[in-house]
């Protein structure tokens, strides 16, 4: 009895799972394909961080969230490395925020508000800060 369910239970998952599939590459073919504009490209800023002073970090964390608000920014993640699959990653943290354009990250990152966060970002941690634009 727990073969044919199990048996059951697997060609009931595999056909929802297929019809899934269909689904959504009916959906794609339904999409017109667009080349991306330069006006629509989003911006990130991916900070690459390893931690010096937690004190200090928890500190600078905590402040930087009103400094997004006024350039339309998200915070899109905070992360702890799990594992480097290729290459060299020295850093130990993550942090990835949204920006409605590059410009907009520029103009964040120039504000009084978050140039005044920056002392206290180098005593907290050693990070790298980089902006890259994507259509999505």
């Amino acid at each position: 009895m727990k073969k044919i369910f199990a048996i059951l239970f697997s060609v009931l998952f595999f056909a929802s799972l297929s019809l899934a599939v269909v689904g959504c590459k009916k959906a794609e073919e339904q999409k017109p394909a667009e080349a991306p504009k330069k006006g629509n490209m989003v911006a990130y800023v991916i900070g690459h961080i390893t931690v010096k002073d937690p004190k200090k970090w928890a500190e600078y964390r905590s402040k930087v969230p009103a400094t997004l608000a006024p350039w339309g920014a998200e915070l899109v993640l905070r992360g702890i490395r799990v594992n480097v699959l290729a290459g060299k990653h020295v850093h130990t943290d993550v942090v990835v925020i949204r920006f409605p354009n590059s410009d907009s990250a520029v103009k964040w990152y120039s504000s009084q508000a978050y140039q005044e966060l920056i002392p206290i970002r180098t005593q907290a941690a050693d990070i790298d800060l980089v902006i890259y634009e994507s259509t999505a």
